[in-house]
């Protein structure tokens, strides 16, 4: 990952009024991944939504981690069952046209 797209841990948690811990726990999970650097936490930009949408589920809906890790699980394996899905409708097309 080059560092241009790393932001610094401490200014995304300022910014989304969370606890370093917080991030700590995420990554001991699975759930986003982190970057030392100099002893200094950093986040890859694209995992901000993914972080967000983290962090709406546990201060709004009150799901903690483990739930939270479940849920994850859960939409990636959707998301695999629609790829699979489309691409049978694609070979099933295949074979309706002859």
């Amino acid at each position: 990952m080059k560092e241009q797209h790393l932001i610094p841990a401490q200014i995304i948690c300022s910014n989304l009024n969370i606890e370093l811990s917080f991030i700590d726990e995420l990554h001991t999970m699975g759930l986003i991944q982190v970057e030392i650097i100099e002893n200094n936490p950093f986040i890859h930009h694209n995992q901000l939504n993914e972080l967000e949408k983290i962090i709406r589920l546990h201060n709004e809906l009150n799901v903690n981690l483990e739930g939270i890790d479940i849920v994850f699980n859960l939409l990636q394996k959707e998301a695999e069952l629609r790829k699979e899905i489309n691409a049978l409708k694609n070979r099933l097309r295949l074979y309706e046209n002859i």
